[in-house]
Parts: C-alpha cells; sequence; structure tokens
C-alpha cells in the first residue's frame, strides 16, 4: 500500500486516514504507543533489569517449577523490603522551562 506524503496525499494525508489505517485489524504489524510520561514504565524495567542480574544471569534452575519459586521468593522480598507507594507529582499540566 502506498502511504503518501505527510499532510498531501494518500494514508498520511490527515489524522483521521492514518487513524483508520492504524486500526486496521487485517495489518500484519500492530503499533502499541507508549505515553508521554511513562515513568511507570520505566519503573518497571528497571526492576525487571534487577531481577535479570540478581537471579537470571547466572542462575542455576533445575525446572521451570524452581525458576517460579525463586522468581516469587525474590517478588516478595521486594515487596517486603523494598516496597512504597509511588508518590505522582505530574498534576497534567504542561511544563514551563
Amino acid at each position: 500500500m502506498d502511504l503518501g506524503e505527510k499532510g498531501r496525499a494518500g494514508v498520511l494525508a490527515c489524522q483521521a486516514s492514518r487513524a483508520a489505517f492504524l486500526r486496521d485489524p487485517g495489518h500484519r504489524v500492530v503499533f502499541h504507543y507508549t505515553p508521554r510520561h511513562s515513568s511507570r514504565l520505566n519503573r518497571v524495567e528497571l526492576w525487571l533489569g534487577s531481577l535479570v542480574r540478581e537471579l537470571l544471569r547466572r542462575g542455576s534452575f533445575t525446572s521451570a517449577e524452581d525458576l517460579q519459586a525463586k522468581i516469587l521468593a525474590i517478588i516478595a522480598y521486594d515487596n517486603h523490603t523494598m516496597a512504597k507507594p509511588f508518590m505522582w507529582a505530574y498534576q497534567g499540566k504542561p511544563l514551563v522551562a
């Protein structure tokens, strides 16, 4: 399919045609957009990185159940020792420089 040129012709001509194109379930590629203020995703990435460093990188597991038990133990430990409420500071207002 010819996408055209942004603002001129084809699918990219206007927002409505772009939205219709991206919502079409017949495409093999699905687009997922992250929010502009995706700090919660950054926290998940940091936690998964620490899981890899602490457990998976040099871990030795006898079975899938063993791996699951060790991951659940790390989750329980983190929840008990390190978890605390996250205070959202963003008010939905644009930042002014």
